[in-house]
């Protein structure tokens, strides 16, 4: 290969640019990016950067030095339009065409929207534009903030706006928060965490609208209430950003459908993060971001796949002065035991808790709150119980 594009200046296209060096690729390396910033950290958009514990320096994921040491051509603020159909040519938004050998795909995800977000004061929180908008709204005094969605942008973004000294309440259309990842007993816990902070939790009914003319002044709920709000922040989870990839031959399904190892039906173009349904499963987390590229840059470079990226599903969100840590794939079903510390209200106390997922005798996820040592020790042992199946499958 002459000539790389990797299209996505994400985290996990910055990884990917650096797989590539590293594995010895001296070619020509380019790098597209939609946004004009150079590749920077999501995670605390919504937690130091929003409070305003951190700046932009602090986000800065490249140095100067690092970027000489690249040797790539970023072409920033360029969205990419298309990919001709032997994946062969990236064409631009403005455009250009970038004729290439071999495709990263590292586009990540758009955040869900709301009918009706136009309104001044409603914000969603994916993209350093929009952490930078929301912050300088939130430092104009005290404000009636709702969030609209309870995940973890939701629930962090909650958490620091409540630090601000906001008024905030949370609506979440399930019963509870995190019910998909973490099931009701645990859910009960994030639950407790928003209430004991006096942040106010409204569950089990969605948003009919929002109100307002030029500027948001309420939102209104499918069980007939209103809440009041100077601010709203829509976190309702992410589109993988693949509009441009329609009428080429890869598979599109809720992301670029890849095997397990990050390759795509065209074997010169792999993808990674966000954007990427590796194995048919997409996975929207840092660690994701940042393990899948090595596997697919290796495999780039066969021109195959040579390699299979088997990674535990890990992730972590800090919220109201907690660490919560999740790894593993939990099912409906499964028993949950705590093993260390323990529960107090539906809210952890003692220092926090490890509980343990478990089906047919065999740990299948583990959750700590405010345990980070016993979480680690859990993780590598569900990492090498899971390198174990996967060998056992390759003999059988």
């Amino acid at each position: 290969m002459r000539t790389v594009t990797v299209v996505g200046a994400s985290l996990s296209g910055l990884y990917a640019a650096r797989e590539l060096r590293a594995q010895g690729y001296d070619g020509r390396l380019v790098i597209v990016g939609d946004e004009p910033h150079a590749p920077y950290d999501r995670p605390p958009l919504s937690k130091d950067f929003l409070t305003g514990r951190a700046d932009e320096t602090h986000l800065a994921l490249t140095d100067a030095e690092e970027t000489a040491e690249l040797g790539a051509e970023w072409l920033l603020g360029v969205r990419a339009r298309a990919l001709d159909a032997r994946g062969r040519t990236v064409l631009l938004d403005d455009g250009r065409t970038v004729s290439t050998d071999g495709v990263v795909i590292a586009t990540g995800a758009s955040a869900r929207r709301l009918p009706g977000d136009t309104l001044a004061g409603v914000h969603t929180l994916r993209t350093l534009d929009d952490a930078r908008a929301l912050r300088e709204e939130l430092t104009r005094g005290p404000r009636r903030v709702v969030v609209i969605g309870g995940g973890f942008i939701g629930a962090e973004t909650a958490s620091s706006c409540s630090c601000l000294g906001h008024s905030v309440t949370v609506v979440e259309a399930a019963p509870l928060p995190l019910v998909p990842q973490l099931g009701a007993e645990m859910a009960a816990v994030c639950a407790a965490l928003h209430r004991r902070t006096g942040v106010e939790l409204v569950t089990g009914t969605g948003v009919a609208g929002l109100r307002g003319t030029a500027a948001v002044t309420g939102v209104d709920l499918t069980d007939g209430r209103s809440l009041p709000a100077d601010v709203v922040i829509v976190g309702i989870g992410a589109v993988p950003n693949t509009a441009w990839l329609v009428g080429s031959p890869l598979a599109l399904r809720d992301g670029v459908l890849c095997d397990d190892g990050c390759v795509t039906a065209l074997p010169q173009v792999v993808a990674v993060g966000d954007v990427a349904g590796v194995g048919g499963h997409r996975a929207e987390h840092w660690t994701s971001a940042t393990q899948q590229p090595r596997v697919a840059v290796t495999n780039l470079l066969a021109g195959r796949t040579a390699e299979t990226a088997v990674a535990v599903p890990y992730f972590w969100s800090d919220q109201y002065g907690a660490r919560i840590q999740f790894a593993g794939r939990r099912r409906d079903g499964d028993t949950v035991r705590i093993t260390e510390g323990e529960l107090s209200d539906g809210a952890s106390a003692g220092g926090g808790f490890l509980a343990r997922y478990e089906r047919d005798g065999r740990t299948t996820a583990v959750l700590a709150v405010d345990r980070p040592r016993p979480f680690m020790r859990a993780r590598r042992e569900l990492a090498r119980n899971a390198g174990e199946g996967q060998t056992q499958s390759l003999l059988r």
